[in-house]
């Protein structure tokens, strides 16, 4: 139902999630209350629900602070405004009236409420939109216009939720090139835990979600609330809590000075902030689960095994080479072959070349076709390696086209990985990197583009007005996807950024997948798989098996640890297979086929994180929707200090239903390298009810260090 009569009070309910919005004809939506279902309740209820979180006086105004989604001073707000701007110095403190009120409740499934308002002293109107989504994923975002003659600057556009005062404990995540989305926490304190990005990209510091809740707070106990803002440029999240004991949790773009300034009839819109809430971190990540796989555009074909040449070969491209390596990808089962850095161009190295995207005359004298076709041949697609928003100073892009780079005026900003940035919201060059792609992808009839981004974008200024550009090179990044996305509608993207530094909801609006970490030490993805389920299915993250001694780290592992790491994810070889002993070929395509027979498993089931009582044993797994099967792997990182380190537990399953418990494998691959005792469930032989395998749990088998089982259960 959508009416444009003012209500009072609106409840929406999806999922177990109930919004409470304050609608008044006068003033933007205060939330009063976004958590735990409240159940059918009447109006009478609702309307006792508002007396009773109405704030008391706080010794500052002489009327109760009303906190909207957009809070401010003109209310009693003496926290972060939502809205920040000023016009020449004026209209710096809007206050927002004539607010119009649209709401579509939708049963069951949540709905949307958009209001509107204006200061017209201020020549300023606001648009604010909240939509529960059927999973219980709340999305936020808000809009302002200017309406009056000269330029009025935005500064901050961010709305908030309140949270109670339950929450008193924090979780985000931080990390760095190749140790992305390490989690940390802190006590929730007076003041604000401010988490801003100024890098131009997400970043492999991104808090990714900022989550609050209650004390002790895991993957399965504690009531929870977050915030993940979906932008790939520079943002900020935060949660605040002032003297006075309230909360509020949002986040939003973040803006330079001077990049939105908005001429009379301009409006800026904010990007969508994600609000979710959930008993526990892991109902908390499904609500975002279950929100992408709902996406008309989300990957609905199993995701093809990739074979990707980079750590195989780096930047020497031989033919001879690459194709003995698609033979080998073939036998072992990959239906994807990517080409990465180094084919175009005068890149012989990461110092040259990039922004010339033609095929290298010297290393490709017939071009990629005998590679391509071969490729093809044998069954597989074939990917490409791009880089489209950078440009190295040596490239005969730069030299011809140096007002395309992106600087602060006068002077190039420091150079990184020995390149620059091109300035994408300039016309020409837009249209330049889009026809340079677009034509190599109708050419070689390219199926996936690995569309990678290796820098922060420092002192980005625009090359075609005076001002920061960060917030327009985001927008033009959007925009080519958008129009390559168009003119190929069955060409797959990855959003890597040296490796896991843009990962966000913005870019996966316009891309089938991220890469995680430039890290595929198994050891290491262990824990960035872990905290990346935070935010994304498995099925959205790329997750390669690399060669026995890692590029990054120089630690060695079993092939099966390297395996079972990679199971859970976008499944892929990045290890030049083709050195590699034939047992060994054998051995990974029985985990290829292996990875086959359980894709849609665990690219359709519930993401499950086990609370281990030691840091050393890790497990995680997916359970059906229907709750008829699941698989689940389990992993020593490190010798325990006592051993047997106890039994883990396995929530996620139908209480009622009866499992039985087998380990699996390849063939070639014994079901644990253990040592002493194994379990009883190691020889299949255990049946056990989903109540007791979620207050008792299995045992772990003797694992060496750096080892990981995999645990299959179906119901009986």
């Amino acid at each position: 139902m959508s009416t444009d009569a003012p209500a009072p009070l609106v409840h929406l309910r999806a999922a177990g999630v109930s919004l409470v919005c304050d609608l008044p004809p006068d003033d933007l939506p205060a939330v009063l209350h976004w958590g735990a279902d409240l159940g059918d309740v009447d109006a009478d209820v609702l309307r006792d629900l508002a007396l009773e979180v109405s704030p008391l006086l706080e010794h500052t105004v002489d009327v109760p602070v009303r906190l909207s989604v957009l809070p401010g001073q003109d209310a009693g707000w003496t926290g972060t405004p939502g809205l920040a701007g000023h016009r020449g110095g004026d209209a710096w403190s809007p206050r927002f009236t004539g607010a119009r009120h649209e709401v579509d409740a939708r049963p069951g499934a949540g709905g949307r409420v958009l209001s509107r308002a204006r200061d017209d002293a201020a020549g300023l109107a606001v648009e604010v939109e909240l939509e529960l989504e059927p999973s219980g994923l709340l999305r936020a975002r808000a809009a302002v216009t200017n309406t009056a003659a000269g330029g009025y600057e935005v500064q901050r556009l961010a709305p908030v939720l309140p949270v109670p005062a339950v929450a008193v404990e924090l979780l985000d995540q931080a990390g760095r090139w190749s140790r992305e989305r390490a989690p940390q926490r802190r006590a929730v304190t007076v003041g604000a835990h401010v988490r801003e990005n100024r890098r131009g990209r997400t970043g492999a510091d991104a808090a990714t979600v900022l989550l609050a809740g209650e004390a002790g707070f895991g993957f399965r106990r504690g009531e929870v609330w977050g915030v993940h803002v979906g932008f790939s440029g520079n943002h900020a999240c935060a949660l605040e809590r002032t003297a006075a004991g309230r909360t509020v949790l949002g986040g939003g773009e973040l803006l330079l000075p001077g990049e939105v300034v908005l001429a009379e009839g301009e409006t800026y819109a904010s990007p969508w902030s994600f609000f979710t809430h959930g008993t526990g971190l892991d109902e908390a990540a499904a609500r975002f689960h279950e929100f992408l796989r709902a996406r008309p555009h989300h990957p609905s074909s199993p995701r093809p095994v990739v074979l990707n040449v980079w750590e195989a070969v780096y930047f020497d491209h031989d033919l001879d080479r690459l194709l003995e390596l698609a033979e080998r990808a073939a036998e072992v089962g990959a239906e994807r072959y990517v080409l990465d850095d180094g084919w175009f161009r005068h890149r012989r190295g990461d110092d040259a070349g990039l922004g010339d995207w033609y095929v290298d005359e010297g290393v490709w004298p017939r071009g990629l076709h005998p590679l391509v076709d071969r490729v093809r041949e044998l069954g597989m697609q074939f990917g490409l390696w791009f880089e489209p928003e950078m440009v190295n100073p040596d490239s005969d892009l730069a030299r011809a086209h140096p007002d395309w780079i992106l600087s602060p005026g006068g002077r190039l900003p420091l150079q990184a990985r020995h390149q620059q940035v091109l300035d994408l919201a300039n016309p020409a060059a837009a249209s330049y990197v889009e026809e340079r792609v677009s034509a190599l992808v109708t050419e070689y009839g390219i199926d996936y583009l690995k569309w990678d981004h290796n820098r922060d974008l420092l002192e980005a200024g625009s090359t075609t007005r005076r001002g920061a550009g960060v917030h327009a090179q985001t927008l033009a990044v959007y925009g080519l996807l958008d129009r390559l996305r168009a003119r190929h509608p069955d060409l797959e993207v990855e959003s890597c950024s040296s490796g896991g530094a843009r990962v966000d909801l913005g870019v996966l609006e316009r891309t089938d997948r991220v890469w995680a970490s430039d890290c595929i030490d198994p050891h290491e993805r262990q824990l960035i798989h872990r905290w990346t389920a935070q935010l994304l299915p498995p099925e959205l993250v790329g997750s390669h098996v690399a060669g026995p001694r890692s590029h990054t780290t120089g630690r060695n592992s079993e092939l099966s640890f390297r395996a079972v790491t990679a199971f859970f994810g976008h499944f892929g070889i990045e290890w030049d297979i083709s050195r590699a002993g034939a047992d060994e070929r054998a051995e990974l395509a029985g985990w290829v086929a292996l990875h086959k027979r359980f894709r849609p498993l665990l690219h359709s089931g519930r993401t499950v994180r086990l609370d281990s009582p030691l840091p050393e044993v890790q497990g995680h797994g997916v359970v059906a929707p229907d709750g008829s099967e699941a698989l689940f792997a389990l992993a020593v990182l490190d010798r325990p200090v006592t051993w047997p380190p106890g039994l883990l537990r396995l929530p996620g399953l139908d209480p009622g239903r009866r499992y039985r418990l087998a380990p699996v494998a390849p063939a070639a691959e014994p079901a644990a390298a253990a040592r002493g005792a194994a379990p009883a469930w190691s020889r299949g032989e255990e049946v056990l009810t989903g109540r007791v395998l979620a207050a008792v749990g299995v045992q772990v088998p003797p694992l060496r260090p750096d080892s990981a089982v995999l645990l299959h259960l179906r119901a009986v």
